[in-house]
């Protein structure tokens, strides 16, 4: 059973955040603290002449309250870095809720920690953080199984709590926020995960899609262009085969970019199939645990250069903007967009930012006839020096000079494509030796001449299809 004073209580240390405070805005807090609300009343005058309407609303925002509280546990690992809280209870408790939300909270302190080591975090900065961490645990420990029998007394209906959560094993389990620990001791933990991870959205996943919102909109800040990959895809460099030196490059780059030294814009450039986008992604998870994240950039959106550099210019992590089979048609808006991009005009490109583009053509502009000049134009532009006959063609064909380093992806000889199949069966336990070895060649070349030729997509099609265990399509 709780009190009054523990409801008091419980509202009072809500009320009195200030670093911490957007907590209070969760959908999930504040149903409690309606829910606190209704029943404050109701306790002071010792549960008597409680009307058949409040008991109603009782049961209703206690069953709002469970409801959101499910939602939020079912998603209890924070995001795709999946991770968990060491001790923590695994059922449906104040604890879980509140403590993951300390870590997912975007505030002045968390993204000071973002861009600092927690020692040389302001004082003033710590000292609200230390009140605030004494008051979020003093909320953690309120015991929902008591509040529901409380409310059960109260309505005359049963207000259980389920009596398990089984949760996926996390990636990380964090020796902070422990559940019967004072969290004030943990301000120096969490700065330290928070500096390496990053705050807010960006601290709970390390893949996201820019996409543009209007100004008009409400939601026109920075952070909600910001769109996570709920279901990023999990390769990793021990997953690729082949092209060793293509990726040495690309790896190379971004070490030398996650340093904080020079690193160039990256075009991977080559046939389709290869690997390329395989590659960007591949190499940025190699780094997800130093920071960096990766952020996929539509084409239509390049034209909102300045609102990208506005909103992570001054975060303390890094980012590689991700353009994936890019071309144009013209020299259209985009067009200019990824100059300014590449080039930066009056607002140069953030230096905590660098673009990796894919492409399957070596000049990004498609070429037309009409763009290059006529043998009688060119005549008359040597005669007249007037070059302005071949600004269209070379603008077009300068764009990819424009990146730092081109990586070229070229389709693998035969030798090369089935060593690449032979290398992902291995890792899938499906290579098979001796007359089987020399038919599971035979049939990876059978396969990439009835299908999409000699790559290592092909190669991954091939073997998906051995292990569903049936026939190939030509039996």
């Amino acid at each position: 059973m709780v009190t009054h004073e523990v409801i008091l209580s419980w509202l009072l240390n809500l009320e009195s955040l200030t670093i911490f405070r957007g907590i209070q805005k969760h959908e999930g807090i504040q149903k409690l603290a309606r829910l606190c609300e209704l029943l404050l009343p109701i306790l002071e005058r010792g549960n008597t002449q409680v009307s058949i309407d409040e008991k109603r609303l009782l049961s209703r925002t206690w069953g709002d309250f469970i409801a959101t509280l499910l939602k939020e546990l079912d998603h209890a690992l924070v995001g795709d870095l999946k991770v968990t809280l060491d001790g923590a209870p695994a059922d449906l408790s104040l604890y879980n809720l509140i403590a993951h939300q300390v870590l997912k909270d975007e505030n002045p302190l968390t993204l000071s920690m973002e861009r600092t080591l927690p020692e040389d975090i302001p004082d003033t900065l710590k000292n609200l953080a230390y009140l605030d961490l004494e008051l979020l645990y003093r909320m953690s420990q309120l015991d929902l199984a008591s509040l529901g029998e409380t409310l059960g007394d109260i309505t005359g209906i049963v207000c259980h709590l389920p009596l398990q959560m089984h949760l996926p094993a996390p990636k990380y389990a964090l020796p902070l926020l422990k559940p019967d620990q004072n969290w004030v001791n943990a301000l120096h933990e969490l700065g330290r995960w928070i500096h390496s991870h990053g705050a807010g959205i960006l601290g709970q996943h390390h893949a996201f899609i820019w996409k543009h919102v209007s100004a008009k909109s409400d939601d026109a800040s920075g952070s909600r262009a910001l769109h996570p990959v709920l279901n990023a895809d999990p390769i990793s460099l021990q997953d690729l085969s082949g092209y060793e030196a293509q990726r040495a490059v690309v790896l190379d780059n971004t070490r030398r970019f996650m340093e904080g030294k020079p690193a160039n814009n990256l075009l991977l450039y080559g046939d389709r199939g290869t690997g390329k986008s395989a590659t960007v992604k591949a190499v940025c998870r190699a780094f997800a645990d130093q920071g960096l994240k990766l952020i996929e950039v539509r084409k239509r959106d390049l034209l909102h250069f300045e609102a990208i550099a506005e909103t992570l210019s001054h975060r303390g992590l890094r980012f590689v903007l991700f353009i994936d089979d890019l071309s144009f048609e013209e020299t259209d808006d985009t067009f200019t967009g990824l100059k300014a991009l590449l080039e930066g005009g009056l607002e140069r490109r953030p230096t905590n930012m660098v673009i990796y583009a894919t492409s399957n053509r070596r000049h990004l502009v498609k070429e037309r006839f009409a763009d290059r000049p006529t043998t009688a134009m060119a005549a008359e532009a040597i005669e007249t020096g007037d070059v302005r006959a071949f600004d269209t063609m070379q603008e077009q064909l300068s764009l990819a000079d424009r990146f730092g380093v081109t990586v070229v992806f070229t389709a693998p000889t035969q030798d090369e494509y089935l060593s690449i199949a032979e290398a992902i069966a291995e890792r899938r336990g499906m290579l098979p030796s001796g007359a089987d070895r020399t038919q599971f060649r035979a049939n990876a070349l059978r396969w990439e001449r009835w299908f999409n030729g000699r790559s290592p997509r092909t190669a991954q099609q091939y073997v998906d299809w051995l292990a569903g265990g049936e026939g190939f399509p030509w039996e």
